[in-house]
């Protein structure tokens, strides 16, 4: 009876299973040793990293999202603007109480341009590096925050370039500086 194949529905054991398949019976084969002896933590049946299986906390996870998501939101609209930076120029002057227009728009248009594009870079590297946390189940909550802080300091400059050189706004520094 151990010549005939199982019919169906039956079950097939173990040795008749292997020898359907082509493989050699159980007892001759043979297990070779591991290579590298195990560490202690994992022969005695505990897990290997916790730490690599930890997730992060949800108020983090949630906090760390939300910064991101305001961040997106910052960054369309803040960098549309800077697309049409002459005339934001000529608003914030206006707004400080600058007398005289913003002149200088060949600066301005192209410093705009590297600002808007600086603004999409510094969010992108901060998202990936925030999700690349979140991901390992580290606290990613601050990294949105430096990430923006970094930024905005770079954009600052790039703003600042076009306005400095604008001789209405350099005029009304010297006023400022004149007793």
């Amino acid at each position: 009876m151990s010549d005939q194949r199982p019919q169906y529905g039956e079950l097939a054991t173990p040795e008749e299973q292997r020898r359907a398949a082509g493989l050699p019976p159980l007892d001759e084969v043979v297990i070779a040793p591991p290579s590298a002896p195990l560490p202690p933590a994992v022969q005695a049946g505990n897990p290997v990293n916790e730490s690599s299986t930890k997730r992060s906390h949800p108020v983090d996870r949630f906090a760390t999202i939300v910064m991101l998501a305001y961040g997106l939101i910052n960054v369309v609209i803040t960098g549309l603007s800077y697309l049409d930076l002459p005339s934001v120029m000529n608003q914030t002057m206006k707004v400080v109480g600058i007398e005289g227009e913003f002149t200088n728009f060949a600066q301005a248009k192209t410093w705009g341009m590297i600002a808007a594009i600086v603004l999409v870079v510094g969010w992108s590297i901060t998202a990936a590096l925030s999700i690349r946390r979140l991901r390992r189940g580290r606290l990613a909550w601050w990294l949105p925050i430096v990430g923006a802080i970094v930024t905005v300091g770079v954009v600052s400059v790039c703003i600042a370039v076009p306005m400095m050189s604008d001789p209405a706004f350099v005029a009304h520094l010297e006023q400022m500086t004149t007793p």
